[in-house]
This record gives C-alpha cells, structure tokens and sequence, in this order.
C-alpha cells in the first residue's frame, strides 16, 4: 500500500491547532511539502515549528481569515505554488436552534465554509489536474448525516458542504481528482472543551457530568484524539485511497446512528 507523499504539496486549513495541526504533522511525516493556513500568524510561526521536515521538504504559511473571503482569495491569488493536497478545514457555526438564528448567521457560516473551499478549490483545481492528482478532503460533521441537536446553523452549512462535494466528486473524478468529507466525532481539542464548558454553564452541571454524558453516546467509550482524525484524512489524501471518492467517512468511534 502506497502511502508515501514524496514530491506532493500540501495546503492545510485551521492548521494552528487540533485536527488542522495533526493533519499537517501527519501529512508532512508521510513526506509532504506542507503549507499551513491559518489567521494568526504567531500561532502559525509556532505551529510550522512542530513539522516533521528531510532535507528534501519545505513548508510554509499563508495567513488568512476565512470570515473575509475577499481577502482569502487576494492571499491565495498570489502562491504561486502547485497544490496537491487541499484540507478545507474551519471551526464551526455557534451553537443554537435553526428557527432563531439570524440571517446573519447563516451567511456568515456559509461564507466561512462554503464560500472558501470554493475560493481554495478553484485556485488550485488546474494544477492538480495537470498533475493528474488531487485530493480535496473536507474536514465537517457527522451532522451531514444525524443532526446534531442545538446546532442548527451547523447542521445546515455543514449539510451544503457536503452536498457541494460530492457534485465536485463526479465533476473531477476524471481528472484523477478525489473529492471526500471526513466527519469527526467528539474529538480532544479546543472546541470540544468550550462545548462541554457551554454544556455545563447552560446546564448548571459539573463538566464532569457533561463528560460522563457525552461517552455514554459513543460506544468506543472515549473521546478521539485529533491524529486519529489526521490519519485518516492522511490515508484518503494518499496514493492508496486512488479509487476512494464522494464518500462521507465518520470518525467517531461508532456515534453516529446511521450507516
């Protein structure tokens, strides 16, 4: 099994922390040349510090905020690099029911989410397919599947992200381009903190609670760590995963309640 990315190019989004880092460290220790993306350029200084790099490799940074598309689009606009690898990966909507959230909320998030893979995918989509190769992997929610509840503008993005992507699936299949949506469970990062900090605040429960609550719902019995994300977003960004397209794959230990 080939698994080997030696002469690929990588361009990891959300990549200061979490999944976005795992992934990056993962793709570089299979032999990638990563580029991270990110907001704060202090966070993404240190977090370039923690690849693993050969003589032969380079990684970067660009930095951008996917809440101004306009400027996304100006900093991708002007790397120059060919992108093999394209992670679309971004923190998700605040939680709250559908039927109250604002407009605004919705056209925010679906600018974050939407609107920049978009912008990502078609700057780099003409060099993967003189490349023949490429992977797009995004990085969303089990909600695509099982809505998830209390998070409803989530749900709602996170459901045309992934519609989007299985339209590009069957447009670029033949150009040796796989388009796949990788959907964490509840995972160990910052985002899994404040939601069961939100959980207990809300609740008026202890976070351990909140805790003993969520792991009653994954049959693994524990949370996820973000490198077992990363190695299977890795996995399907590699030479092995060839035939592999339009899927939705859950990593979740099991939660999800549907096939």
């Amino acid at each position: 099994m080939i698994l080997n990315l030696n002469q690929k190019n990588a361009l990891v989004c959300g990549s200061t922390q979490g999944i976005g880092l795992a992934t990056a460290i993962e793709l570089a220790t299979l032999g990638a040349n990563v580029t991270l993306l990110a907001r704060n350029e202090e966070k993404l200084k240190a977090a370039l510090q923690t690849l693993p790099k050969t003589d032969s490799q380079q990684h970067g940074y660009l930095v951008a905020d996917f809440a101004h598309p306009e400027k996304l689009k100006e900093v991708v606009d002007g790397f120059l690099e060919t992108i093999h690898i394209l992670v679309n990966n971004t923190g998700g909507p605040a939680a709250g029911p559908a039927h109250i959230a604002s407009i605004d909320e919705f056209r925010i998030a679906f600018n974050q989410h939407l609107v920049c893979n978009q912008i990502l995918v078609q700057r780099f989509v003409d060099g993967m397919k003189s490349a023949k190769y490429g992977r797009i992997i995004n990085v969303i929610s089990t909600s695509v599947k099982v809505p998830l509840k209390g998070l409803g503008v989530s749900n709602t993005i996170r459901g045309a992200v992934a519609s989007w992507s299985k339209t590009l699936a069957n447009e670029l299949a033949s150009f040796g381009i796989t388009v796949n949506n990788v959907l964490p469970g509840a995972t160990q990062t910052e985002r899994l903190a404040q939601i069961i900090q939100n959980k207990s605040t809300k609740q008026h429960i202890e976070l351990a609670e909140v805790e003993k609550e969520m792991l009653a719902e994954i049959p693994t019995g524990r949370f996820a760590q973000a490198n077992e994300i990363a190695n299977a977003i890795a996995f399907l960004a590699s030479p092995a995963a060839a035939y592999i397209n339009g899927i939705n794959l859950p990593v979740d230990g099991g939660r999800t309640g549907s096939l």
